[in-house]
């Protein structure tokens, strides 16, 4: 039986899940908040490299990306930065949507399932 790890717990939340070969990572948000769309999801991806890296993955490894954006008229920005981020020949399935963040000057929220590294 696979034993589940949860990294950065508090009483609320794990930042990341593992079970088995799968990790599963909350919401990553910049906390930089008052920075435009470029910066947030700069500062996003930087978060869900370095939980990953923890988790025994990488961006590589990555299956599902939901990403979570205040504004559509934020959407060309973020995948200016989110298309120099994944790996060629290895994007995730992904989607994309306008949602009401927890809180408003978040502008992007990023979500990732990835598989964990062979060698994890």
């Amino acid at each position: 039986m696979s034993t589940i790890v949860r990294i950065d717990q508090n009483a609320r939340r794990s930042r990341a899940s593992v079970f088995g070969d799968l990790v599963f990572l909350a919401g990553q948000v910049a906390d930089e908040k008052s920075g435009d769309i470029t910066s947030q999801t700069r500062e996003a991806l930087a978060k869900v490299d370095d939980m990953l890296a923890r988790a025994g993955s990488d961006k590589s490894r990555a299956l599902s990306v939901q990403i979570w954006l205040k504004s559509m008229d934020d959407f060309d920005a973020m995948n200016a930065v989110y298309d120099a981020w994944v790996v060629p020949g290895d994007t995730p399935s992904r989607c994309c949507g306008k949602v009401e963040l927890a809180d408003p000057a978040f502008r992007v929220e990023i979500v990732v399932i990835a598989a964990r590294s062979p060698a994890a």
